[in-house]
């Protein structure tokens, strides 16, 4: 069986169309000419859920501490950028949490953990550190060493 355009359309036109469709239900742009936009907003809906689902996947204490604003707080931030793949969004989304002053104590100590594990500009895919690391929590250190990673809590002061 052989799959062939109408001869109305060109292969340019197609990928340009396809292109645009992505580009509206993925990273919030305009949507494209002749779609029905209650079913664009359906798939945009359907597309955020299973991405926020992917990176809880990841990232569950990060969902956890967000609790009841984890919902609109994932759909805010995802809504204007290209999906990376739920552990990098993730990681994405928990740093600049902290970098404004919202990410909450107890995701803290997850961010901590992943970036004393791996080295991650954000850009290219992360890297396992090959040397020690450490990253305060609100409750201690995280420390890497040989690729080990330990929590080491601070002590309560006695009474």
């Amino acid at each position: 069986m052989s799959h062939s355009l109408p001869p109305t359309v060109g292969a340019g036109e197609l990928a340009a169309a396809q292109r645009a469709l992505v580009a509206a239900l993925v990273t919030g742009a305009a949507d494209p000419a002749g779609f029905d936009r209650h079913r664009l907003a359906a798939a945009r809906r359907a597309l955020l859920h299973k991405r926020a689902g992917e990176l809880a996947r990841h990232w569950p204490g990060l969902v956890r501490a967000l609790a009841d604003r984890w919902p609109a707080v994932f759909v805010s931030w995802a809504r204007a950028r290209t999906p990376v793949g739920g552990w990098r969004d993730g990681w994405d989304l928990a740093r600049e949490l902290a970098e404004t002053g919202q990410l909450p104590a107890t995701a803290r100590a997850e961010l901590a953990v992943a970036e004393v594990r791996w080295r991650y500009d954000g850009r290219s895919g992360p890297r396992l550190r090959r040397w020690p690391a450490l990253r305060r929590t609100p409750d201690g250190v995280v420390v890497q060493v040989a690729r080990r990673v330990r929590l080491l809590r601070r002590r309560r002061a006695a009474r």
